[in-house]
């Protein structure tokens, strides 16, 4: 078979889930390979979970991931009393490290290479290291089903790359470009077919710490010419004007600033690390030191190794540890196993006891997870909450925001919204793609794609599943 085709099979009309399959003259490649979360939601939620014992049954049945032969796992096939086969895709190309983009990836063939930035990979070892092994979420490696003691886990195959230093994949030609996004090590490609150039933006923002770097994206996207642009619009529907993380700063720095006596409580996801570095920042200011929680050490262990980065150490004079409650009751660090032992064992890990002897001293960067750490620390009533993540979207989240505003009324705490997105708005969306110019535009990860016809009358409604043959002037259904 000869020619170029795009089949987007995640992404379509829904936040996050990005699946995409780009064809070229007998080579294959995905773009991403994430997790849906909203999809996910419509079937399963805390204690109600796809059946590991099934393979990958009930992720195809619920439309999870696609029915697609060539790409998945021999083991999970086995499992879900499917045909396997050898792997018929040659590559991942990784955009970014949030599981909307690669936590699917679990799920594929280990003879399948992935493609990533070096921050990304990074990253992902950060984030497998934190946790227990979850069937989800085996990125970089997977324990082979069913599973059996002993087994060692089976690693992939991973090349790494940097902005603007081109490679192959079979027939095609991949130009990588940093763009900037609410965690580093986020990636647009060019990638030159047959057929012209193809552009994927990842996700994308202008208004963040670094806008060069997307700026710098859609300057080389621009000057490709490219026949078809893959991009997300994830906050279209969004016109606000200002934000900035330097925004973030100021307005929480004044915050604190103002409340000399008061305890801080910051709730931000902490693979962002521009916002690390803002509240880092804040408590220095401030003559105070940010409490993390014990399993945040591990993505302050391993970013803290890049000096581009700028994130401070676990072991920094400026942070103190949290030392939760074990099961046993105390403190012990005999209660807390592997890396988290070295964590809790350091003279800079405090308890709950020790920190609200004097809680005003500290910026506490704990989150919604660890609200049950308030009955131990008790922080007195008038504590700052400063709430630096999205605003809830979704059913679940509403809920979500329900408990929280039940934990602040039982402890008096004053709630304040404060955060820079790490998608641009419509604005700056419609500017993109008016930039670049493809002939093509393919809408993904978003809830309103049609809004685009407002940036070019060269939209395509993509369909989930659907093949579009791509020509040197446009892209047809097959």
């Amino acid at each position: 078979m000869s020619g170029c085709t795009i089949t987007i099979y995640g992404g379509v009309n829904e936040v996050g889930g990005n699946k995409i399959l780009l064809y070229d003259n007998g080579t294959k490649i995905l773009l991403d390979f994430g997790k849906g979360f909203s999809r996910r939601a419509r079937f399963f939620e805390e204690y109600l979970k796809p059946r590991s014992a099934n393979g990958i049954v009930d992720f195809i049945e619920t439309g999870l991931i696609p029915d697609v032969e060539g790409i998945y796992r021999e083991d999970l096939l086995e499992m879900a009393g499917m045909k396997a086969s050898a792997p018929a895709v040659d590559a991942v190309l990784v955009s970014h490290a949030h599981a909307d983009h690669v936590d699917y990836i679990s799920f594929l063939h280990r003879d399948i290479p992935l493609y990533m930035g070096s921050t990304c990979h990074t990253i992902l070892q950060a984030i497998q290291d934190r946790a227990p092994r979850d069937f989800e979420r085996e990125v970089l490696d997977f324990l082979p089903k069913p599973s059996k003691r002993g087994v060692k886990p089976v690693a992939r195959k991973i090349n790494e790359f940097r902005s603007g230093r081109k490679f192959k994949i079979g027939s095609l030609e991949i130009h990588p470009i940093h763009v900037d996004h609410s965690i580093p090590g986020a990636y647009g490609f060019i990638i030159y077919t047959s057929a012209g150039p193809v552009v994927y933006t990842g996700d994308v923002r202008l208004h963040g710490a670094r806008p060069e770097m997307t700026q710098e994206f859609v300057s080389e996207a621009r000057a490709a010419k490219p026949i078809v642009l893959i991009c997300e619009g994830t906050r279209i529907t969004d016109i606000s004007l200002e934000e900035s993380e330097q925004r973030v700063f100021r307005e929480a720095n004044g915050l604190v600033t103002k409340h000399p006596d008061s305890p801080v409580f910051a709730d931000f996801n902490f693979k962002d690390t521009d916002r690390v570095k803002t509240f880092y920042r804040i408590a220095k200011e401030n003559g105070r030191k940010l409490v993390v929680k014990l399993k945040d050490c591990y993505y302050l262990k391993y970013l803290s190794q890049d000096p581009n980065l700028g994130i401070p150490s676990y072991d920094d004079k400026d942070i103190v540890i949290y030392k939760p409650k074990q099961v046993s009751g105390t403190y012990a660090d005999g209660d807390y196993y592997g890396e988290d032992a070295t964590f809790a064992s350091l003279p800079n890990a405090k308890t709950a006891a020790e920190i609200s002897q004097n809680p005003s001293r500290y910026v506490c960067a704990l989150g919604y997870f660890s609200f049950a750490s308030l009955i131990d620390i008790r922080p007195p009533s008038g504590t700052l909450y400063i709430h630096s993540a999205s605003e809830p979207y979704n059913e679940e989240m509403v809920l979500n925001q329900e408990r929280v505003d039940n934990w602040l009324d039982k402890f008096g705490m004053e709630r304040h919204q404060i955060h820079c997105s790490g998608h641009a708005k419509g604005p700056d969306l419609f500017q993109i793609v008016k930039e670049i110019d493809a002939k093509m535009l393919f809408p993904i990860h978003t809830e309103h794609p049609e809004l685009y016809v407002r940036a070019t009358r060269n939209m395509t409604v993509v369909e989930e599943g659907k093949t579009y043959a791509l020509q040197r002037v446009n892209a047809e259904p097959i």
